[in-house]
């Protein structure tokens, strides 16, 4: 479920503004998690009126080493259930090693949807000062696309930014503000944007659970037309963590609510009950 692979990116993304220029302003404190921080997710889908449950999600960062220097390792895996592979099966696993300064190292997607696989593969450098990406893609096992993208601005790919953007703060955004970030998918490297729209209480489906969340949009533009792919609820509070997605898809429409939250870095006090 790309949608929901974007999405998780865009909710924490937000906090980051404009990317940075050059290696040394690639790097950032993390003040949002730790080694051992686990997320779990429901995937539910809107079928005939009716919120079917779907797949679930889950997120694990995991100290480690890559290069010969320690590293953050960060999976990102969605799984639909038994049920709903007998109308489209959805194995997505994503992989991204980051520096412990949050730079980013590698990237990897492996996604199995419907009956298409793809394979993704992002290496970063810097050069000279600058961002150097290298990117392959194939889809189906075809052809092996390979592009390179190189700009005085941070490139970052769903994971690295994710986890750079949950130690901004958010707290002097006003209602419509507009924030562009730059990301690489394996294929390309293009602009994103999201709008903040306020503060709002969630309580999570079927139970007693309520957060104080910022509430934000991310935007597509197709044809000269900008739509709403995705709202999302964000903590606020220094976890930043999403816990409800609301998808607008091609084929219908779409929620992720977080379930489970465990090895968390700070305290949860966003969560009123």
């Amino acid at each position: 479920m790309k949608r929901l692979l974007i999405t998780l990116l865009a909710a924490t993304a937000l906090f980051a503004g404009l990317p940075r220029a050059a290696r040394a302003q690639c790097s950032s404190n993390n003040t949002a998690f730790k080694s051992g921080e686990t997320l779990i997710y429901d995937l539910y889908f809107n079928w005939k009126f009716v919120w079917v449950k779907v797949g679930s999600a889950s997120m694990n960062i995991t100290r480690t080493v890559y290069g010969g220097q320690p590293a953050f390792r960060t999976y990102l895996i969605t799984r639909g259930s038994n049920q709903a592979d007998k109308f489209f099966v959805m194995r997505d696993t994503l992989t991204a090693y980051t520096g412990t300064d949050l730079v980013p190292k590698r990237y990897m997607k492996r996604a199995r949807e419907g009956k298409n696989y793809s394979r993704d593969d992002v290496w970063y450098d810097y050069p000279d000062g600058q961002c150097r990406v290298r990117m392959h893609f194939q889809k189906n096992g075809g052809e092996l696309r390979r592009s390179e993208y190189k700009s005085r601005y941070c490139a970052f790919d769903m994971i690295s930014m994710l986890l750079r953007a949950r130690s901004f703060d958010p707290s002097d955004y006003k209602v419509g503000h507009r924030i562009r970030f730059l990301m690489a998918d394996g294929k390309r490297c293009a602009w994103q944007s999201i709008v903040y729209r306020g503060k709002e209480n969630f309580t999570v489906e079927n139970s007693n659970t309520t957060y104080r969340c910022l509430v934000f949009s991310f935007m597509e533009m197709e044809d000269g037309k900008e739509s709403e792919v995705v709202r999302f609820f964000i903590t606020d509070d220094k976890n930043h963590l999403p816990v409800r997605l609301d998808m607008n898809l091609n084929f219908g429409t779409a929620k992720a609510f977080l379930t489970g939250a465990r090895g968390l870095r700070n305290p949860q006090t966003a969560k009123l009950k």
